[in-house]
């Protein structure tokens, strides 16, 4: 009897999971797509700060959201999730390791702080992918005049 109980429990934790993942879609972006999308973010980012960026669609332990900046931006640091960037137009500088300079928690696991200092600065231009693991402290430098879009996806790697 037991056995039988645990095989019906096993079947409905199956079917369950089949379901799930049957609900779940997939995303299929074009450079094209995802620039003419951008566009909005260009114009919410010359009436702010520089920076303009929206969430694309959230799933269980990731998340992928559209960037767009005409200025740097700030050290940052995520505990719980990792970024990996595609380079869609522009360039800048990803600087990432060292530490944050004026450190500040924003919201649960989330560090800013305004710049990050000794870290390693890399180039990135259109098609580059830079990953950023969890805990790295980082930021996005621009030259005066640059800009840069970009495709993120934020992993959740640590609870």
């Amino acid at each position: 009897m037991k056995s039988t109980l645990n095989i019906i429990l096993a079947a409905m934790l199956l079917l369950t999971l089949g379901a799930f993942t049957q609900t779940m879609k997939s995303d299929v972006w074009s450079p094209a797509q995802l620039l003419e999308r951008a566009q909005h973010l260009k114009q919410l980012a010359a009436a702010a700060d520089g920076s303009a960026s929206e969430t694309l669609e959230k799933f269980p332990r990731h998340y992928t959201m559209l960037a767009f900046r005409s200025r740097s931006g700030g050290g940052e640091l995520h505990q719980n999730f990792a970024d990996i960037f595609v380079i869609l137009e522009g360039r800048a500088t990803v600087v990432t390791g060292g530490e944050m300079a004026d450190p500040k928690t924003t919201a649960p696991a989330e560090i800013r702080g305004t710049s990050v200092k000794g870290g390693a600065g890399q180039q990135v231009k259109a098609g580059d992918v830079v990953h950023i693991p969890a805990g790295t402290p980082h930021q996005m430098v621009l030259a005066d005049g640059d800009t840069v879009t970009y495709f993120v996806i934020k992993v959740q790697e640590k609870e």
